[in-house]
């Protein structure tokens, strides 16, 4: 009877289920990135005007007062300095970090359903209840980085669980396809929460109305995630014996034991460390982007909080489109043998890393032409796509045992960046001048330029010898065995 149910439910279910993963998988950082994101627009609304400063800029733009004002109301509004906004925007950072590891190696034991469900879920409670933190301590900032940092908390075992089902689930030839649909829900995360947020608050004249949306929303998902999704498919109740014989016979150096990482081989591993460069170069220039680009939009273009949604979230609408087709077409050069699977990630990776590094310059030289700015920008970020297909993925052609661990590794120490940047933007800009924003993005092109050359020099999209643990502790067996004849 029991095994009937599971036959009539798979029935059900006309996707297969790796598939079904991976949308869900999509939704998951869907819902991470306009919680993530929100903040960075509603802080434009949330602080009192600047009186002005002393300050003359020769560069500056021309905007009228209602462009560059807020619409909130005057009562919710706070005295917060550019450089605690910094902070404020950067905390979430300082939380993120430290469960990345755990995150993985909890993913990588129980299996990521768990860990990720319920770090989307305790980051969707603190973004619903932020604004009532902020009335109860009438707008200290203290307690809204305390609240950012618990947010940070849950949402950083996001990435490492996701990368141990994917390991679980994906075969080597979906790898770039599936694996890019679902980080590419980065793109779509920001995109609604730039372009919802400038929309929703400029039409209920209240800053608030962005964090019960999107903590809604997340807490509705997280529902819907228990419900449909499993750690592997040997647990998944209702994946069709075709499904599950297919993935058994495709889905190659994963095991379902639980070995110890062989943490000495991973923090020896030089393919590891020019990971990690890259995912450093891209996530300064991604947060540079995410977190600050809305304050630049305001500051130096001036537009006003609804245009201000639209136009911060346009780049990430092209970066998503190129992100899904760069996908496909990854996987079909390394099927069809054009390009091994190292070659491959070095090509994109860079693509992604030195295209952005060019046009972030390019935007900064616009000057006052907002159509050419935006465009610039955009050109920025639509190359940035190819980075998923690149070294995104590469910690599961590195390791797939490991994969929580390698991506809890590589993102939590890449997250680092997401602490440095608002906060040194933040310090770098208290004028607002074009002049100081572009020297913010000079740095990004300095650091997407070095950590790319480290990457293309010491990277790899090889299986490394230390995913196979089980042999070496047959190894192991075998020399004491010998030992003691």
């Amino acid at each position: 009877m029991l095994t009937g149910w599971k036959l009539q439910l798979s029935k059900l279910f006309v996707i297969p289920q790796r598939y079904v993963l991976g949308i869900m998988g999509f939704l998951a950082i869907v819902n991470a990135y306009t919680m993530r994101v929100t903040l960075s627009v509603a802080i434009t609304e949330m602080v009192e005007p600047s009186n002005g400063t002393t300050h003359h800029d020769p560069n500056a733009c021309s905007g009228s007062l209602s462009n560059s004002s807020t619409v909130t109301n005057p009562d919710k509004l706070y005295p917060w300095t550019s450089t605690q906004q910094g902070l404020i925007l950067s905390s979430f950072y300082w939380g993120y970090v430290v469960t990345h590891i755990p995150g993985g190696m909890i993913a990588e034991r129980f299996g990521g359903k768990y860990s990720l469900g319920l770090g989307i879920l305790c980051t969707a409670i603190f973004t619903f209840v932020t604004p009532w933190v902020i009335y109860a301590t009438d707008g200290h900032w203290g307690w809204v980085v305390v609240v950012r940092v618990i947010e940070g908390l849950g949402e950083g075992t996001t990435f490492p669980a996701l990368n141990v089902l994917l390991a679980k689930w994906v075969p080597l030839h979906e790898r770039s396809k599936i694996g890019t649909l679902v980080f590419a829900g980065s793109q779509i995360g920001t995109v609604l929460g730039n372009a919802l947020s400038g929309a929703l608050i400029s039409a209920t004249r209240d800053w608030a109305s962005v964090f019960y949306v999107f903590g809604a929303l997340a807490i509705l998902w997280v529902f819907i995630w228990m419900v449909l999704c499993y750690p592997d498919p040997e647990t998944h109740p209702f994946i069709t014996d075709k499904e599950k014989e297919y993935l058994r016979k495709h889905i190659v150096n994963v095991t379902r034991k639980k070995r110890a990482a062989p943490w000495g081989a991973i923090f020896t591993s030089l393919p590891l460390w020019a990971l990690i460069a890259a995912q450093i170069g891209h996530d300064w220039g991604f947060f540079t982007m995410v977190t600050d680009l809305p304050k630049y939009m305001k500051d130096v273009l001036k537009f006003n909080v609804a245009e201000n949604g639209v136009w911060s979230s346009v780049p990430y609408i092209f970066m998503w489109l190129v992100s899904m087709g760069s996908g496909w077409v990854c996987d079909y050069l390394i099927k069809r043998q054009y390009m091994s699977v190292t070659l491959a990630r070095k090509v994109f990776t860079s693509i992604a890393s030195m295209g952005p590094a060019i046009f972030i310059i390019a935007a900064s030289y616009s000057g006052c032409d907002r159509d050419l700015a935006v465009g610039m920008f955009t050109v920025a970020m639509s190359f940035m796509g190819t980075f998923y297909c690149g070294m995104k993925v590469n910690a599961l052609d590195l390791a797939p045992n490991f994969a929580g661990t390698l991506m809890a590794i590589v993102n939590g120490i890449g997250a680092i960046t997401g602490i440095i940047v608002p906060y040194l933007v933040g310090a770098l800009t208290e004028d607002h001048t074009l002049l100081e924003w572009r020297t913010v993005f000079w740095i990004a092109f300095g650091v997407f330029a070095l950590t790319n050359l480290i990457y293309v020099c010491l990277g790899s999209g090889e299986v490394q010898p230390w995913n196979q643990v089980e042999d070496c502790d047959q190894n192991e067996m075998e020399i004491k065995k010998n030992g003691k004849s």
